[in-house]
């Protein structure tokens, strides 16, 4: 039975969705005004291979995944800019869709935007004023009534009263409480607005995903998640709006990835440690990167190092070592083995252990090359074609093995490698050990490392 470790109860819970067969799991996604960092590259990662294991377990997911398309971010970069909110918008999604990509996360079944959701977030904010939860100040911002949602905390454990006593109301607010947030911000000289009955203005951060995540899925679905940074306030403040307006649950499981760390320091842009995905793949295979997100468990921290990349590269090329020369049988179906699918299971069944379950493929990395060695080519495609079917829900070793091993600069001629090896292998048949051997040194001096077996040789970069 899959359990999912949820914030709001603060433990493990078998998970049941609402309608048989069927999830609906809604995530926070990127504000989009910058490329995507490493922190952004594990939400989009971590929530991926939920959405595959589920579907590996045969529920029907409906995946949601926002953009934040308006925000103060996005009207300050614009404006250094000097483009148009929409330009550099539009620009900064495709560049989130190429990194997506580049790791292997699958393109989410939804992803509305905030600006395209103007119609849901007004109707909302109406709503929470008809029932007495927020209200319009005079300066022609909305705000949520805090006061008014008596277990405002339940999802970060905060209690009102300290909350409140931290908080102050800055000179420029019309709210009448500290804790209160904006629903509505009045629109300000040369910003974008949209009519309201309040008049010109913008939605705040918290009301966009409520409104969009009850437009795709409903009042009440089954999983929300987003990382550990968005518990408070931004999910807090959902449950107090989603809740306020709907009068019932809004989401069963609450599901927050842990911070990302640069050398066992907090990532910041102030402390120089900043990292861009498209910074980290240009050094290291897009692979080798999800794999080491997927090597820590979701919920702890996870140190961003160079060593630790180069372990995750070193990792990933020993899989598809394993499986280069190999016919893998194409029809196996992971979950019908009876060695090593039931561990695999168990380790994912348990809050989503990949970091167990990347365990369990290794050793069925081990046995693939003990069947190799045994020449028992039955077994050898069978263990293969396993390994493939249960990686690929991890999305992990669905390249060909030649096409990883070989990848890298343009730089390497593998037609000239491929010649050289042909050389060197007359070399050897000629018995001019000297001249092999020379041929070998040139080859390592491109980058490359040369692999004797099954009577040919094989080739990868260093």
């Amino acid at each position: 039975m899959l359990k999912i470790y949820n914030t709001l109860s603060r433990q493990k819970e078998t998970f049941k969705p609402l309608q048989e067969g069927k999830v609906n799991m809604y995530v926070c996604g990127m504000t989009v005004y910058d490329l995507c960092h490493v922190g952004h590259a594990r939400v989009m990662v971590v929530f991926d291979v939920v959405t595959r294991y589920l579907r590996a377990l045969g529920y029907d997911v409906t995946y949601v995944r926002n953009i934040t398309d308006i925000d103060d971010k996005i009207i300050k970069r614009a404006a250094e800019n000097g483009e148009t909110i929409q330009d550099l918008t539009e620009r900064y999604i495709a560049e989130m869709h190429q990194d997506a990509d580049a790791l292997g996360v699958l393109r989410p079944d939804i992803e509305p935007k905030a600006t395209e959701s103007m119609h849901d977030i007004l109707s909302m904010i109406e709503t929470l004023i008809e029932k007495g939860f927020a209200y319009a100040a005079d300066n022609g911002d909305v705000y949520y009534d805090v006061s008014e949602f008596k277990s405002y905390g339940k999802l970060s454990g905060r209690q009102i009263d300290e909350l409140r006593a931290g908080e102050r109301i800055a000179v420029n607010e019309a709210k009448t409480d500290p804790l209160d947030f904006v629903l509505w911000k009045a629109a300000k000289p040369g910003e974008p607005a949209w009519e309201s009955p309040w008049g010109q203005g913008r939605p705040g951060w918290h009301i966009e995903c409520s409104a969009m995540s009850a437009h795709c899925l409903g009042e009440h679905f089954d999983i929300h998640g987003g990382g550990m940074d968005l518990q408070f306030p931004h999910h807090e403040n959902e449950i107090a709006q989603s809740e306020g307006a709907h009068g019932c649950k809004s989401v069963n499981y609450w599901m927050h990835n842990g911070f990302v760390r640069i050398d066992d320091e907090k990532m910041s842009k102030s402390l120089g440690n900043f990292f861009t995905v498209r910074e980290v793949l240009a050094k290291y295979p897009a692979e080798a990167v999800r794999f080491f997100i997927l090597s820590s468990h979701y919920r702890s921290p996870l140190n961003y190092a160079e060593d630790q990349l180069e372990q995750a590269k070193t990792a990933v090329t020993r899989f598809y070592h394993a499986l280069r020369g190999v016919e893998a049988q194409s029809n196996v179906i992971w979950q019908n083995d009876a060695e090593f699918a039931p561990r695999f299971r168990e380790a994912m069944d348990d809050d989503f252990n990949t970091a167990l379950a990347i365990s369990v493929l290794g050793d069925l990395r081990q046995a693939l090359n003990l069947a190799r060695e045994a020449n028992d080519a039955s077994k050898t495609s069978y263990l293969a074609g396993l390994l493939i079917s249960m990686a690929g829900d991890l999305g992990l070793l669905q390249q060909s093995p030649e096409s990883f091993l070989t990848q890298g600069d343009d730089e390497i001629d593998a037609v000239k490698i491929e010649q050289l090896i042909a050389d060197r292998h007359a070399a050897r048949q000629a018995k001019d050990w000297a001249k092999a051997d020379e041929i070998r040194d040139a080859i390592a001096a491109m980058g490359v490392v040369l692999e004797d077996e099954a009577g040919k040789t094989i080739w990868r970069r260093q």
